[in-house]
């Protein structure tokens, strides 16, 4: 993107609303296809409705190597040329555009329902009743192969224990997968639109539920994103600890991984110690703020629960313990000859086409994709404490389940030196008005890859437009490639390699 063409934001950093470059469809798309070409990322695209009845587009793509995002919008009617056949990181975008509000995206590939909801244009519908999708009743037709003993296997969308739905669709020959397919939209809750009209009480705790096991990493992203709106320094002492909890809820989820893959190739020691210790890690949140899962700690202005002196030596010590612990429960794994025969060359996704595609967090680093806010776009106390960016090549299992190996390691370390030196201070200041007709994007590094929440105010200086993007948002895609050319048999192992969110892609 073109510095003239666009509009240049930082994470923790917002704009005038109408500062927004409005371009005509063609530059829009030019813009947006050239800026990730030129090793940009989608972040984030969204609609929302303009004055005169129309649709406008905005569009959010995010340079690492500047720390910068460049954002642009366009006003088309019912229908644009998609760019999904030039930036295939677009796809998913364009289809929960066309769901949500009718506009159609012409030339997209493989445009059918996300979520299966009805539009929020009354009478605007983006699918072609009776011929390829239709939501009513909630229907749509799946890819399907033909030929002498190709088969269909269906799994879902409920699954054997506690989970969530998920429906998956394999076009198989024999054992050999040829394509999956993906749907979801069964948790799907309505929340951006709940949070329009805000920032309310409810606010922050729709924020905290979007993802159960993300709710650190979503309440800071929303937290940062009405503190940049309002022009509100967050305290040292408070970016520490959120900075503490955010990567606490990295080890207990990284950890808790590291034990399902061991579980799912029938390596019991691995599986049964990473599930304890996970359940260690969880423990440490609950003993910051009496939450296992975080929720209640992080606010808008600060934090809600201090760290005194007893509970910081406390965490010191269990620290200690779980890093023996988890270390040993590891090395374990890495030890079995057998589980790395399984894990390496199996869910191989290749660097380029999770560059195509737009991956983000463990997916991307594990093809040797260097991808993590808290590298690129810092704020709060990783502005200060740097975290090496960890990172494999293979693109298999075993790359994936490395990296979130280099991370355990890499988050300890951080925890423990912003415990020793926790400086003095208040944890919380209070809340302002959100500035009139303005736009911020903020972004931050969760354990499973980016979060992006991406707001305008209106002119009275509520919540106008809210867009959420999950890591699991551009990540589930990813999964669907890896199980190319794979036997039927590798998807629970390729599923928690990827182990993204059905909630937090539903909204």
């Amino acid at each position: 993107m073109a510095a003239s063409n666009v509009l240049v934001l930082y994470n923790g950093a917002s704009a005038a609303a109408d500062s927004i470059p409005t371009l005509g469809i063609d530059e829009f798309r030019s813009a947006v296809i050239d800026g990730v070409e030129r090793n940009g990322r989608l972040a984030a695209m969204m609609a929302t409705p303009s004055q005169d009845g129309r649709m406008r587009l905005l569009a959010a793509v995010a340079h690492g190597s500047r720390g910068s995002l460049a954002v642009c919008g366009t006003v088309v009617d019912d229908s644009y040329p998609a760019l999904t056949t030039e930036c295939p990181a677009a796809h998913w975008f364009e289809r929960e555009i066309a769901e949500q509000w009718g506009v159609r995206p012409e030339g997209h590939p493989w445009l059918k329902p996300i979520r299966f909801h009805k539009s929020y244009r009354p009478g605007h519908d983006a699918w072609d009743r009776g011929t390829s999708t239709v939501i009513e009743p909630c229907v749509t037709n799946y890819f399907a192969m033909e030929g002498e003993e190709v088969h269909e296997v269906a799994v879902g969308p409920v699954h054997a224990g506690i989970i969530e739905p998920g429906h998956f669709r394999f076009q198989c020959h024999g054992e050999d997968v040829y394509h999956l397919e993906i749907s979801l939209g069964f948790q799907h809750r309505g929340v951006e639109r709940a949070l329009i009209g805000g920032p309310g009480p409810r606010t922050i705790h729709y924020a905290e539920t979007l993802a159960g096991d993300t709710s650190i990493g979503h309440a800071t992203a929303c937290s940062q994103l009405l503190e940049t709106l309002s022009e509100v320094r967050v305290p040292a002492r408070a970016q520490i600890i959120r900075g503490i909890a955010l990567e606490l809820e990295r080890l207990a989820n990284h950890t808790g991984d590291l034990g399902a893959l061991a579980g799912d190739v029938g390596f019991l020691p691995t599986a049964s110690y990473c599930g304890r210790i996970r359940g260690d890690f969880l423990n440490m949140t609950a003993l910051i703020c009496g939450s296992r899962f975080g929720r209640g700690l992080v606010r808008p202005g600060g934090v809600a629960f201090d760290l005194d002196d007893s509970r910081r030596t406390q965490l010191m010590e269990r620290l200690d313990a779980a890093r023996q612990d988890v270390t040993q429960a590891v090395d374990l794994l890495w030890d079995s000859p057998s589980v790395l025969a399984r894990f390496q060359e199996t869910g191989v996704v290749d660097r380029k086409t999770a560059v195509d595609l737009g991956l983000v967090g463990v997916a991307a680093r594990a093809c040797d994709i260097e991808r993590d806010v808290r590298h690129e776009f810092p704020t709060g106390i990783y502005r200060l404490a740097h975290i090496p960016v960890s990172m494999a090549e293979a693109g298999d299992v075993f790359a994936r389940a490395f990296v979130r190996w280099l991370e355990i390691q890499r988050s300890l370390a951080f925890i423990q030196d912003q415990l020793r030196s926790l400086p003095s201070g208040e944890d919380r200041v209070a809340a302002k008005p959100l500035g009139r007709s303005r736009i911020a994007v903020s972004l931050v590094e969760g354990w499973r890859g980016e979060i992006c929440h991406m707001a305008l105010t209106s002119d009275t200086g509520a919540l106008a437009a809210y867009k959420v993007v999950d890591p699991s948002f551009h990540n589930w895609m990813g999964l669907a490639m890896a199980l190319r050319n794979q036997q039927i048999s590798d998807f629970p192992l390729c599923n928690k390699s990827f182990n993204l969110s059905y909630c937090g892609h539903d909204l």
